[in-house]
């Protein structure tokens, strides 16, 4: 696979589908560089989902690596990835490596080019909840993938300035945006508008749902699908959409509760453009997604955050975003809110471009370019020989 090209390859490590949404304006942008050039890495931790976004995106990645198995620990996961891309690292030339956000993918895709000493580029940097077990393990693969990157592109000034407290080198950090929104608008102007999944009524008030987080499976994830059930008990002119995580756990978690209930339509994953879609034709949101967060936020669609810290509080500081957890009653509370009080729901509708304008990608690129294809130093001039010294 060693190119001959005289562009330099950046190593793409995409794991998850949130990663792809992401990096896919990434390596579009790469793709146009006169410079550079990508080279997609598929970890498969979301095989079906990564696949989706590839394919709405018109990407095809260079590698599979294939590294899950059914119901696999961290650790397993963590040990089968370093091999991987240990290997590919080893027997290939990789002038650089790009990871995003906080997944197992992009930790060990950082941790694995600094054995073999390629400079890593992290994109979402700087995002903090302050709490090492929430999101788990992703708070701690973020900090650690601090320690790793080169360059830290930061979606907000907010992110920025949590890197500089931590020590961060300032000619090391660079305030993009989150590409997120570069996803988003190159996906409304490139999609037309998908019917709903099957079940759900025509033009309904509509609330849309998901939540997968790994600390929120068990008790908090039953709690957040029995306040669900009694919502739709209570108000029978709103109907419920919740695609379903394909985690075992999630769903196991979920449907028993869930299932068949009127009012309420359990799905498959959508793809990204049916997902847009829906948030679209969305009332508001539940959820405990990171991404669904900035998404909703540059749309002005409200979100309930299933968790009590974020680590996007620009959200929460714009009025999009409002932090109930997974209590039971928390969220019939606030639900009954955002359902019944015209002033709170309005006040939680004003779009806002902190997350970014669209051009994270771009800026992404052109900082790359510039680290990778430093411009050559100029040559000092010839010493002039004095007469005086030719004659002695």
């Amino acid at each position: 696979m060693t190119s001959l090209s005289p562009k330099k390859t950046i190593a793409v490590i995409v794991g998850t589908r949130p990663e792809a949404i992401k990096l896919a304006p990434v390596i579009r942008s790469l793709q146009a560089s006169k410079t550079l050039q990508p080279l997609t890495i598929s970890t498969s931790q979301h095989a079906e989902m990564t696949a989706q976004i590839f394919s709405s995106f018109g990407i095809t990645p260079d590698l599979d690596l294939r590294v899950m198995r059914p119901r696999q620990s961290l650790w397993d996961l963590t040990a089968l990835l370093s091999t991987s891309l240990g290997e590919l690292f080893n027997g290939n030339r990789i002038d650089a490596v790009v990871v995003q956000g906080d997944t197992t993918s992009a930790f060990v895709g950082g941790l694995c080019a600094f054995y073999h000493k390629i400079p890593v580029a992290h994109v979402e940097a700087g995002l903090r909840s302050h709490d090492r077990y929430s999101p788990f393990p992703e708070e701690l693969n973020r900090v650690m993938l601090s320690r790793l990157a080169n360059w830290h592109f930061a979606p907000t000034d907010f992110s920025a300035s949590l890197l500089r407290a931590e020590n961060i080198p300032e000619d090391s950090i660079f305030v993009s945006g989150n590409t997120v929104v570069d996803a988003l608008q190159w996906m409304i102007s490139h999609s037309t508008p998908s019917h709903l999944p099957a079940g759900v009524p025509e033009n309904p008030q509509l609330i849309l749902v998901t939540c997968h987080r790994r600390e929120n499976i068990g008790a908090p994830m039953r709690s957040v699908a029995l306040a669900i059930k009694h919502l739709s008990a209570m108000h029978p002119e709103i109907h419920f959409l919740f695609p379903l995580h394909p985690n075992p756990s999630v769903r196991e978690n979920v449907r028993p509760v869930l299932v068949d209930q009127p009012g309420i339509s359990l799905c498959e994953p959508l793809n990204h453009d049916e997902f847009l879609s829906a948030l679209r034709q969305s009332r508001f949101v539940l959820s405990d997604s990171g991404g669904v967060q900035e998404e909703a936020t540059a749309l002005g669609k409200p979100v309930l955050v299933l968790r009590r810290e974020t680590e996007r509080p620009e959200g929460v500081t714009a009025g999009t975003l409002r932090l109930i957890g997974t209590d039971v009653q928390d969220i019939i509370r606030e639900t009954e809110n955002l359902l019944t009080n015209p002033a709170a729901y309005e006040s939680m509708t004003n779009g806002s471009n902190v997350f970014g304008d669209g051009h994270a990608a771009e800026h992404i690129t052109r900082i790359l370019e510039e680290k990778l294809n430093p411009p050559a130093p100029a040559r000092a001039s010839e010493p002039r020989i004095a007469a005086f010294d030719l004659m002695h």
